[in-house]
C-alpha cells in the first residue's frame, strides 16, 4: 500500500470515529499554501480543526508526538485561512489530533480534544 491510500485509510478510520461521536464532517483535504488540515468538523458549538495520525504499532512513537509545534503552527495558520474564507465570525474553535494504531487487525482510536491552541 503506497503512502497515500495508507493514510487515506487512517483519515477514514478517524472519521467514522468522529461521526459515530455526533461530529459532522464539514471538509475533508482542506489545503492552502500555509498548509493542510486533514478534517474540518463542526462539533455542537465549535469548528474543529482535525489532524489525523495513523501508524501501525508505536515502534517510533506515538502518532500524536509528529504533532510538534511547526506542525502545529502550519495547521494554525492553515486555519485561519479557512475562518476568514467562510467568513466565520463569533465562532469557537478548538484543535483535535486523533490518532489511529493499527496493530494487525485490531485498530485503535485515541481521539485527543482540545490537542493545542493559539497562544
Amino acid at each position: 500500500m503506497n503512502k497515500r491510500a495508507f493514510g487515506m485509510e487512517g483519515q477514514q478510520e478517524a472519521e467514522r470515529f468522529l461521526k459515530s461521536l455526533g461530529y459532522k464532517i464539514l471538509v475533508r483535504n482542506f489545503q492552502v499554501r500555509a498548509g493542510e488540515i486533514d478534517l474540518i468538523a463542526a462539533d455542537g458549538a465549535y469548528i474543529v480543526f482535525v489532524e489525523v495520525k495513523y501508524r501501525r504499532g508505536t515502534g517510533h512513537g506515538l502518532p500524536r508526538e509528529s504533532v510538534g509545534v511547526g506542525k502545529q503552527r502550519r495547521i494554525i495558520q492553515t486555519a485561519l485561512h479557512y475562518i476568514a474564507d467562510c467568513e466565520l465570525v463569533d465562532q469557537d474553535f478548538r484543535f483535535d489530533v486523533v490518532e489511529v494504531l493499527a496493530y494487525g487487525q485490531r485498530v485503535v482510536v485515541n481521539h485527543i480534544e482540545n490537542a493545542f491552541g493559539v497562544s
